[in-house]
């Protein structure tokens, strides 16, 4: 699956590292409503490409899941400051929403 690193040199093998690392920082970092997005630029760092098409849970199981992550969020980061700004879209939409 990896055979891609096999040819790399010391330098480049860094610099798919720091490359890497950089992009889960920025996911890391992302807070307020950019916690919530489909992440196809991180995903894009992978030398396999996207699948064709994706399973997207229907609208009920969704917004468990969502109730669920957040309910995650209070009990790992009780301390962490909460926002109450609404989510506005940028023009690119959801799914641009994290640009790495």
């Amino acid at each position: 699956m990896d055979e891609d690193l096999q040819p790399l040199t010391r330098e480049q093998l860094i610099a798919e590292v720091q490359k890497l690392r950089q992009a889960i920082r920025e996911h890391r970092d992302a807070s307020g409503h950019g916690l919530c997005w489909h992440q196809p630029g991180l995903w894009s760092l992978l030398p396999e490409p996207l699948p064709p098409s994706l399973e997207v849970p229907d609208w009920p199981q969704f917004m468990r899941g969502c109730v669920r992550y957040r309910q995650s969020l209070d009990e790992q980061r009780p301390g962490d400051p909460r926002t109450s700004e609404e989510f506005e879209r940028d023009g690119d939409g959801p799914i641009g929403h994290n640009r790495l």
